[in-house]
């Protein structure tokens, strides 16, 4: 479950002050939306956690032989440019993009929109704001992402400047152009 507090007309977050509040409470997980609400992640069970883990050994297993990109896992926060501050389950950024950004960026919120994330939706998680988290990538520079529904045994694929594709489990899902060669099974 995630708690969003708007804190609007007490102060207002910039990415600075929101990077310094997460070193400061690093025992939070702490999101930041485009409109500056600061969003509070609750942990997730035993089995979001296996199947989060499972997907980011499959991302990573896939990487270390591609050599393409970097892999991160849901304790990253990214700077997306449209002004969120976000924390995908998986997410994986291409190199090219990666070898960009300076020490300084690299070491602190990358101010980058991963190419390829992944979210998967837990027992506590509503869908609402998921589709709402995915549509933000979009819109930021996101290539291929998959919202992984185990409620609904479905999968939204979402695309650049197409309508989002839903698909029931089980199914063989690819990274297509983003991630090629990658195929994983999912069946939640």
């Amino acid at each position: 479950m995630t708690t969003v507090l708007n804190l609007e007309s007490i102060i207002s977050l910039n990415r600075d002050q929101f990077y310094q509040l997460c070193l400061n409470n690093p025992e939070l997980s702490l999101e930041r939306n485009p409109q500056g609400e600061l969003i509070i992640m609750s942990p997730v069970g035993g089995m979001s956690g296996k199947k989060e883990a499972n997907l980011i050994i499959d991302i990573g297993n896939w990487n270390r032989q591609k050599k393409l990109g970097e892999v991160f896992s849901s304790s990253t926060i990214f700077s997306l440019p449209k002004g969120g501050d976000r924390s995908p389950d998986v997410a994986w950024v291409s190199l090219k993009k990666w070898e960009k950004l300076t020490e300084k960026e690299r070491e602190g919120f990358p101010p980058i929109c991963p190419d390829f994330v992944i979210e998967l939706r837990s027992k506590s998680d509503r869908l609402k704001p998921l589709q709402e988290k995915m549509i933000e990538y979009l819109e930021s520079g996101l290539q291929l992402g998959w919202l992984i529904n185990p409620q609904d045994k479905t999968v939204e694929i979402y695309r650049p400047n197409q309508p989002v594709e839903i698909v029931k489990m089980p199914i063989n899902l690819s990274g297509e152009n983003v991630l090629p060669d990658l195929y994983i099974d999912i069946d939640y």
